[in-house]
């Protein structure tokens, strides 16, 4: 298992390359730059120069392949440049102050998404066309039919304005740092319990809709039967023989789901101005900012590359037939 990983790892570098490639040239196709930005539209000789300067200053006046080799350069000195906003500060510095909330938020809301989807599908399939079931369909489409949008501001307005159980904004109130030590941490749960709704809402309806699928066709098997007619009782049918290999098509699902929760994230972030990730990449696109939104889509890049695989060596854990075939090759 250590070497296939490792030959995942060394495959993944030119993997990353060519994502990043692809990025940097797609960027840099938008029209307008961060100089049009900083001087206006005004074309008038003194914003020229300005623009110009700019322009050499960034770096924008090189060809666009070796603005990509310089860059390349950089990132391999793990360097990630400087942002182009005003308060030019380094591009790892402000993806380090964002990143921990975008993956306190992703994990804790995989973490729900994983814990109640799995239960909710394998009752489901158990006890299918039972209230259970048909309560849990209605609840899957009205999860794939609600915006995540909407059901936030929908959110906000019940339990923020009209009962005013929870904050609607940010991640600490104004008056955070007089509080004690556990009015802090309680007042830092009550700001993520409606972005964390939001966010585990439709993921929870698509997830356990995939549990129950899986666990339909494993339960129709004839190994399956074979361990009923054995005699044996139907916990140890489901939880021990049935559920390992249901399991197999949701650890998949898991590994390709990342890039979701990261651009989920941009869409709640953005509503309850959440300073994390996927604010900044707004920002940084409504800016210009190339070396931020470079920045953005590598850490995202390699998370994503990172939790595939993740995935195929789960595969190992969860179905022992991987681990068997593995040692047969070797042979």
């Amino acid at each position: 298992m250590l070497g296939y990983a490792l030959r995942r790892l060394v495959l993944a570098v030119p993997l990353l390359i060519g994502i990043t490639l692809i990025s940097f040239f797609v960027i840099h196709l938008a029209p307008g730059e961060p100089t049009d930005l900083g001087t206006g539209d005004t074309p008038v000789q003194s914003d020229r120069e300005v623009r110009e300067r700019l322009r050499q200053m960034y770096g924008l006046d090189k060809p666009l392949h070796v603005q990509y080799v310089n860059w390349l350069t950089r990132l391999a000195r793990l360097d990630f440049g400087r942002s182009f906003s005003p308060d030019a500060r380094p591009v790892l510095q402000k993806i380090g102050e964002r990143l921990p909330i975008t993956l306190l938020l992703n994990v804790v809301e995989m973490t729900i998404i994983v814990a109640l989807a799995i239960p909710i599908g394998v009752f489901s399939a158990t006890r299918q066309y039972s209230r259970f079931d048909k309560v849990t369909t209605i609840f899957v489409f009205v999860g794939f039919a609600t915006p995540d949008f909407w059901l936030a501001l929908m959110l906000m307005i019940l339990f923020g304005v009209q009962l005013g159980w929870l904050p609607i904004s940010g991640l600490r109130s104004p008056m955070w740092e007089y509080l004690s030590f556990w009015q802090q941490q309680w007042d830092f749960a009550g700001h993520l319990i409606l972005p964390i709704l939001v966010a585990t809402f439709g993921g929870l309806a698509g997830f356990s809709r995939y549990m129950r699928q899986s666990m339909l066709e494993v339960v129709r098997q004839d190994y399956i039967q074979s361990a009923r007619a054995k005699g044996l009782a139907e916990s140890v049918v489901i939880g021990k023989h049935a559920l390992r290999n249901a399991l197999l098509p949701i650890v998949t699902v898991l590994g390709l789901s990342l890039p979701g929760l990261i651009g989920g994230s941009v869409i709640v972030e953005s509503i309850f101005a959440i300073p994390g990730m996927g604010q900044l990449m707004v920002q940084a696109v409504f800016e210009r900012d190339y070396p931020v939104i470079m920045g953005n889509l590598v850490i995202v890049a390699t998370l994503t590359l990172g939790a595939n695989l993740i995935a195929d060596l789960t595969y190992s854990l969860v179905d022992p037939r991987i681990r068997v075939a593995a040692r047969r090759r070797r042979r």
